[in-house]
C-alpha cells in the first residue's frame, strides 16, 4: 500500500481547523446583547454597569478608534444542557491571525467582579461548569476599539504611514479642544451560547501535538510513520457528521502514540506562561492599564482549572497600575501569589531601554522594582526578565549583583541580522568583573504557543548541546493576545513525556535556573561586554524631544535629592521623600524600551513630552526651595554658584556653592571671515562657510582638524531602512551623503561667538559656536527647524589623530570599542550607543565629543594620501521616520554639543557632567560646604540623598570611572556616628565591613554604595 504523508497532513489540518475545533462549541444559540458606546476616555466599571443599554445584534459596527464600547450579554440556559459545561462564544471583531494588537475586552459579573478577558484566541466565557436548565446568567464587557496599527498579517503591508496612532480626537491636543471620534472600525461577528465539548477538546489537543510532532520530525524516522498511521486512523474513525459521537473512538487510536516516552536524554524544557506587555507602544499608557487587567483576568481563571499553571509577570509599574484602577483583578493576582502559581519577576520597574537609560536610573529600576514585590509580595526576586530590550550594557551585570538579582534572561539577541550569538545558555561578565547567570530562550520567543514547531526549534537550535540540556520557553500571548491559554496548556499536558519531543515541564524560571546552573554553572562559557543588538539602531536617536525630557529629568534629580539632602542636614527642611518617590517612578515608567527609544506612537511621545515639563517645573521647584534655604536671605546681597556636578569648576567645589565671580569681558570678533575665537587655550577658526576648519590647541602648538577637512561638518543621508522605520538604521545610510557646507548667515555675536544659519530642504539649522572661559572646549549650541522626512542628520568631527579604540560612556562607566572593523561582529556596530561622553587618543594627545541630548555615535578610522590617519567622530543629531508616528522629529529642538580638545578619558567625563549639570546662580551670601567630598576625581560622586526608609541616614553611591584600581578618601562636613556598605535597596550589606572613609579602594568600575548615620547634634 502506498502512502501519501503530505497528503495526510493536508487532511489533518483541514478536518482539525474546519471541522474538529469548530465542534468544541456546538448547539450555539444567540445571546441577548445591549450596547452602551462611551464618549471620551474609558470610565469606571460602576459606570458601565448601571448604564442604559441599547438592544443590539450581531452585525452591530462599534469602536471609533482609540473608544470604548460596553456590551451587556445575557441569556437563559436551555433545560437540555443542564449538567453540561455552557460557554458563552463572543467575537468582538477579532481577527483569528493575530494574537493581539486590536480590539480586546474584559468581562465582568453583575457584581463588578472580573471574569476574564476576550481576546481573538481566547473568546469564551465559562457560564457554568455544570449547568442548570432556564438558568439566566448577564455579564458586561469592557471593550477597546483599539485600532491596528502594524499590520503584518496576509494582505497586510507593514510600517506604512498611518495616523491611527494620533491621541484620541475628543483628547485633542492636550488643550481639551477635542474633535469627532470617527467611524466604526470593528463589527460584533458571534455573540453565541454554546455546550463546551470536553471529548471533542481532547482529541483536537491530540491531533494538534502529535500532527505537530510528526511535522517536525525527519522524513526517515520510524517515529514520524507511526505518528501519521495513528493519526490517519483517527481521521478515519471520526465520523464527520456526528464528531462528539465519534471522538472518543478516534482519541482510541491515538492513545498508543501518546503513552510512548521520550527518550531517557531527551532535552528538558521548562515552560512558563508569560505575556509580554509593552508599558506603551502601539497604544497610550492608560490602555496598558487595561490589557493588564485583562490579561492577569485571564491567567488567574485558568489557574483556578490547571492548579499546575505557573505564570510570570514582570514590570512592577503594571501590577501597581493594577492595584490602583482595577484592585479586584490585583486581589486575584495576590491570591495566586500565595498559591505559588502567579509568579512576579523581573526585578525592575519596567523592561527599560537599557542603551540609553542612565546609570542611577537603571538603579532605582532595581531599588522601586525589587521593593514592589517585596512590599506587596513579600518577595525577594532573583531575576532580572528583560526579553525585548533593544541591546544590554556591559555595567548590568554589576547592578544585578548589587540588587541581589542571580539570573538574567532576554532573547532579544536572536534579532541579530549579522552575527548569531554562541551560547544559549552561559555567564555574563560586566566591565567590572562581575558574572551573572544567563539564558537566551533558543526557541527565539517570547510569545510562544509550545507548538510542535516551537519545540522541536529549541532543541534543534540549542548551541550548548552535549554540555546542558536545558532551556526555557516563555508561552503566551502578549500586548493584547491575553496571556497562555488552556490550549497552550493541552500541549504541554501532552509534551511531558512524549517519544519523538522535548519533554515540557511547566515550571518557573526559578526552578529553571536552579536546575540550569546545577547541570552547567561550572563549565559554561563567558560572555564579556555588552550584549549589543545588530538591529534597531536608529532607536538611539529617533523622537529626540523624548530623550532630552529623560536626561532633563535624570539631572533635575539628581540636583534635587544633592540639594533637597544638603538642606535638611543643614538647616532641618523637610525632605520630600514622596514627591521625590513618585516622581522617581514617573521617569522610570517612560524609560520603558518602546517610550524611551522613540518607537511608539504620537499619542505616546506627545504624553511624554508634557509629562517631563511636568517633571522639570516640579523638580525645578523643589531645586529653587533648597538652594535658597541654603543661600541664606537674598536681601543679604550677593550671589552664590551652585555646582551639581561630581567636579569643581570655576572655584566652586563639587556638590557645593560659593560666592560668584566677577564676570568676565566678552571678547568680540572682528567683523570679517575667518572669524578667530581664542580663548587662550584654543584657537578656533570659522570659515565664511561656518564650518570650522582650525582648531589649534595652543599649549600643545598642536592642530585637531585632519588636513583638508572642516569640523563640525553638518551631514545629511537618505535614512530609509528595510523595515522598522523608527528603529533601524540600515547600513547602507553610508552610500549617500551630503555635506551641508552653505551658509546662509555667518555673522559674529555680541558675547565673542560665532552664528550659522543654514537651510536644507524646508528646514532650518542655526548655530552658535563659543569658547568658554578657562576649558579646552569648542561649544556648539544648536536650534533646528525639522521639517525633514526620511532623513538622518549627523555631526562630523574628523581629528588629526590615529585612535586605536573609543570610549563612550554607558552606565557607572564606558566602553571600550576598536576603531576599525576587521571582523562582522566590529562591523555590525557602525551606530553605537554613548551618553555624555565619547572620547578618543593617541599616546599623548585625545579629543572628546560631549552632548547634552544624544546618543547615537559612530567611530571611523582612516590612513590620508599624506600617511597620516584620521579618525572621525560622528554624532547622530534627527532623524524622520514616518512610522509608527509619521510626524516624528518634526518641530523645533535645541540641542547642544561640544569638543574637548586634548581631552583624557578623565577631561571627557569631567566636561561631560558639567555640560549636563550647568551651574545655577542663587542670590544669598552662604557659601555651601559640600556634604560629602572625594580627593581623587578617578571616583565619581552619582547621587547623594537621604535613605528610602526616612530615617535620616545620607546615602552616597559613588564608582570608579576610568577602568583602573582608586584609592579615596571620603570627607563629610556633618560628625558620622555610623556607615555601612549597602545593596542598591540601602540594606547593609552582611559580607562587608563598615568601611574605611578614610581609605575608599575600589575595583575597577566597582560601584559602592555608602550609607552614612550622621551623630546627633548637641
Amino acid at each position: 500500500m502506498h502512502r501519501d504523508p503530505a497528503l495526510i497532513e493536508r487532511r489533518l489540518h483541514r478536518v482539525l481547523t474546519q471541522r474538529l475545533i469548530p465542534a468544541v462549541h456546538a448547539h450555539g444559540v444567540p445571546l441577548d446583547i445591549g450596547v452602551w458606546p462611551v464618549s471620551g476616555e474609558p470610565v469606571p466599571v460602576a459606570d458601565g454597569l448601571r448604564a442604559e443599554y441599547r438592544p443590539v445584534s450581531v452585525g452591530h459596527r462599534w469602536g471609533p478608534a482609540w473608544s470604548t464600547c460596553w456590551f451587556r450579554v445575557s441569556g437563559t440556559v436551555p433545560p437540555a444542557w443542564a449538567g453540561r459545561r455552557v460557554e458563552a462564544v463572543l467575537d468582538l471583531g477579532f481577527d483569528a491571525t493575530k494574537a493581539g494588537f486590536a480590539a480586546e475586552g474584559l468581562a465582568y459579573r453583575a457584581d463588578g467582579s472580573p471574569v476574564k478577558a476576550l481576546n481573538p484566541r481566547n473568546a469564551c466565557l465559562t457560564v457554568a461548569e455544570k449547568a442548570v436548565g432556564g438558568e439566566e446568567f448577564v455579564f458586561y464587557v469592557e471593550a477597546a476599539a483599539n485600532p491596528l496599527i502594524l499590520d503584518d498579517g496576509p494582505g497586510g503591508v507593514p510600517f506604512l504611514p498611518t495616523r491611527s496612532g494620533d491621541r484620541a480626537p475628543w483628547l485633542g491636543d492636550g488643550t481639551g479642544d477635542g474633535g469627532e471620534a470617527g467611524e466604526p472600525i470593528y463589527r460584533l461577528a458571534r455573540a453565541e451560547l454554546a455546550v463546551f465539548d470536553p471529548d471533542v477538546w481532547e482529541l483536537t489537543r491530540d491531533l494538534d501535538v502529535l500532527g505537530g510532532l510528526l511535522a517536525e520530525l525527519p522524513e526517515e524516522d520510524t517515529r514520524r510513520w507511526q505518528l501519521l498511521r495513528a493519526v490517519e486512523n483517527a481521521l478515519d474513525a471520526v465520523d464527520l457528521h456526528d464528531i462528539a459521537g465519534t471522538a472518543t473512538e478516534a482519541r482510541r487510536h491515538l492513545a498508543p502514540a501518546l503513552a510512548v516516552p521520550a527518550v531517557e536524554g531527551a532535552h528538558r524544557i521548562s515552560a512558563v506562561g508569560h505575556a509580554h506587555i509593552d508599558t506603551a507602544w502601539l497604544w497610550p499608557l492608560r490602555e496598558t492599564v487595561r490589557k493588564v487587567a485583562r490579561t492577569v483576568a485571564n491567567v488567574t481563571s485558568l489557574m483556578d482549572e490547571h492548579p499546575e499553571f505557573r505564570f510570570v509577570m514582570s514590570q512592577a509599574q503594571q501590577l501597581a497600575w493594577l492595584k490602583e484602577h482595577r484592585p479586584e483583578v490585583f486581589a486575584r493576582a495576590v491570591e495566586k501569589v500565595r498559591t505559588g502559581q502567579f509568579l512576579p519577576a523581573g526585578s525592575l520597574w519596567v523592561e527599560p531601554d537599557t542603551n540609553i537609560t542612565g546609570g542611577e536610573s537603571l538603579a532605582r529600576q532595581f531599588v522601586h522594582g525589587k521593593r514592589f514585590y517585596l512590599d506587596e509580595f513579600g518577595i525577594e526576586t532573583e531575576e532580572m526578565w528583560l526579553p525585548d530590550t533593544f541591546g544590554y550594557n556591559a555595567a548590568l551585570p554589576q547592578l544585578m549583583k548589587l540588587a541581589g538579582v542571580r539570573w538574567f534572561l532576554t532573547q532579544k539577541i536572536s534579532w541579530n541580522t549579522t552575527n548569531d550569538f554562541p551560547h544559549h545558555t552561559f555567564w555574563w561578565e560586566g566591565i567590572d568583573g562581575t558574572r551573572i547567570f544567563s539564558h537566551f530562550p533558543p526557541v527565539d520567543s517570547y510569545n510562544a504557543e509550545l507548538s510542535g514547531r516551537e519545540i522541536a526549534h529549541s532543541e534543534r537550535n540549542f548551541r550548548d548541546k552535549g554540555l546542558a540540556n536545558r532551556s526555557l520557553v516563555p508561552f503566551g500571548y502578549g500586548d493584547g493576545g491575553g496571556g497562555p491559554t488552556r490550549e497552550m496548556l493541552g500541549r504541554a499536558a501532552r509534551l511531558g513525556d512524549l517519544a519523538g519531543s522535548a519533554r515540557v515541564t511547566i515550571e518557573g524560571p526559578a526552578e529553571f535556573f536552579a536546575k540550569a546552573h546545577e547541570e552547567y554553572g561550572e563549565n559554561a562559557p563567558v560572555w564579556v561586554g555588552e550584549l549589543y543588538l545588530e538591529l534597531h539602531r536608529g532607536t538611539l536617536t529617533s523622537q529626540l524631544a523624548t530623550k532630552q525630557g529623560n536626561r532633563r529629568s535624570e539631572h533635575l534629580l539628581r540636583e534635587a535629592e544633592l540639594w533637597c539632602a544638603t538642606a535638611t542636614l543643614r538647616t532641618g527642611a523637610d525632605y520630600p521623600y514622596q514627591r521625590l518617590d513618585r516622581i522617581w517612578k514617573t521617569v522610570l515608567t517612560h524609560q520603558f524600551h518602546d517610550i524611551l527609544p522613540g518607537s511608539s506612537i504620537a499619542w505616546v511621545h506627545q504624553e511624554a513630552e508634557e509629562t517631563y515639563a511636568r517633571v522639570a517645573a516640579e523638580l525645578g521647584e523643589l531645586i529653587d526651595g533648597a538652594q535658597r534655604a541654603l543661600a541664606g536671605p537674598a536681601e543679604a546681597g550677593g550671589t552664590l554658584v551652585f555646582n551639581a556636578a561630581p567636579h569643581a569648576r570655576g572655584g566652586v567645589p563639587a556638590l557645593g556653592a560659593s560666592p560668584a565671580p566677577a564676570p568676565t569681558a566678552p571678547r568680540p570678533l572682528a567683523d570679517t571671515t575667518p572669524f578667530v575665537l581664542d580663548n587662550g587655550l584654543l584657537r578656533v577658526t570659522v570659515d565664511e562657510r561656518g564650518l570650522v576648519t582650525s582648531i589649534h590647541d595652543i599649549e600643545a602648538d598642536r592642530e585637531t582638524v585632519a588636513p583638508g577637512s572642516a569640523a563640525n561638518l553638518l551631514q545629511l543621508h537618505q535614512d530609509f531602512p528595510n523595515q522598522w522605520d523608527a528603529w533601524d538604521i540600515d547600513s547602507f545610510y553610508r552610500n549617500a551623503v551630503t555635506d551641508l557646507t552653505e551658509a546662509d548667515e555667518v555673522t559674529p555675536t555680541p558675547d565673542g561667538g560665532v552664528r550659522v544659519v543654514r537651510t536644507v530642504g524646508a528646514s532650518r539649522i542655526e548655530q552658535t559656536l563659543t569658547l568658554p572661559d578657562g576649558v579646552r572646549r569648542l561649544d556648539i549650541d544648536t536650534f533646528v527647524d525639522w521639517r525633514e522626512r526620511e532623513r538622518l542628520l549627523k555631526a562630523a568631527f574628523p581629528l588629526d589623530l590615529r585612535a586605536e579604540l573609543s570610549r563612550g560612556e554607558i552606565p557607572f562607566g564606558h566602553t571600550p570599542r576598536p576603531t576599525h572593523s576587521n571582523t562582522s561582529w566590529e562591523a555590525a556596530k557602525f551606530e553605537f550607543c554613548a551618553h555624555r561622553y565619547l572620547q578618543v587618543e593617541e599616546p599623548g594627545f585625545g579629543a572628546a565629543l560631549v552632548n547634552d541630548s544624544s546618543y547615537g555615535h559612530e567611530v571611523t578610522r582612516d590612513v590620508r594620501a599624506d600617511g597620516g590617519s584620521t579618525t572621525t567622530l560622528r554624532l547622530s543629531l534627527l532623524r524622520g521616520a514616518r512610522f509608527p508616528d509619521p510626524e516624528a522629529d518634526l518641530g523645533q529642538h535645541r540641542l547642544r554639543y561640544a569638543l574637548v580638545v586634548g581631552a583624557s578619558l578623565g577631561d571627557a567625563i569631567r566636561e561631560g557632567y558639567h555640560f549636563n549639570l550647568p551651574e545655577r546662580r542663587v542670590p544669598g551670601d552662604r557659601p555651601v560646604a559640600p556634604l560629602v567630598s572625594l580627593d581623587n576625581e578617578a571616583v565619581v560622586i552619582e547621587a547623594v540623598k537621604l535613605a528610602d526608609d526616612g530615617s535620616g541616614d545620607l546615602v552616597i553611591r559613588l564608582f570608579e570611572s576610568l577602568g583602573g584600581r582608586a584609592t579615596a578618601r571620603l570627607g563629610t562636613d556633618f560628625a558620622v556616628a555610623d556607615a555601612a556598605v549597602t545593596d542598591l535597596l540601602e540594606r547593609p550589606l552582611a559580607d562587608e565591613p563598615a568601611p574605611d572613609l578614610a581609605r575608599l579602594t575600589l575595583r575597577p568600575f566597582e560601584i559602592r554604595t555608602l550609607r552614612l548615620t550622621p551623630a546627633a547634634r548637641g
